[in-house]
C-alpha cells in the first residue's frame, strides 16, 4: 500500500477538480442518482490511483528495474539544469 492512503492525505485539490468537471460536464446529464459529491470522489481516487501506477511504471524505467544506469541519470540532471538556465 502507497503511502499516500496509509496517511489519509488527498493528492488532488476536490475543489480544483469540482470547477474542472462542472466545466467539463457541461452539455452532459449526469444521472440524478448521481451525487456531484460522490462523482467528484469517485473521478479524483480513479485518477489517484492511475498516477501511482503510472509513477511505479516510471520509477521502474528511470532506474532501470533496479540497476540504476547513474551516467545517464547525471546526464538527465545536467540537461535538466542546462534547459533552466
Amino acid at each position: 500500500m502507497n503511502l499516500i492512503w496509509q496517511l489519509g492525505d488527498k493528492m488532488l485539490d476536490r475543489e480544483v477538480v469540482k470547477e474542472f468537471l462542472d466545466e467539463e460536464l457541461e452539455g452532459i446529464e449526469v444521472p440524478s442518482d448521481i451525487s456531484k459529491e460522490a462523482l467528484i470522489e469517485v473521478f479524483c481516487e480513479y485518477i489517484e490511483e492511475d498516477y501511482y501506477d503510472w509513477l511505479k511504471d516510471n520509477f521502474k524505467s528511470f532506474f532501470n528495474h533496479g540497476n540504476p544506469d547513474w551516467k545517464w541519470i547525471m546526464n538527465r540532471i545536467l540537461n535538466y539544469q542546462k534547459e533552466k538556465e
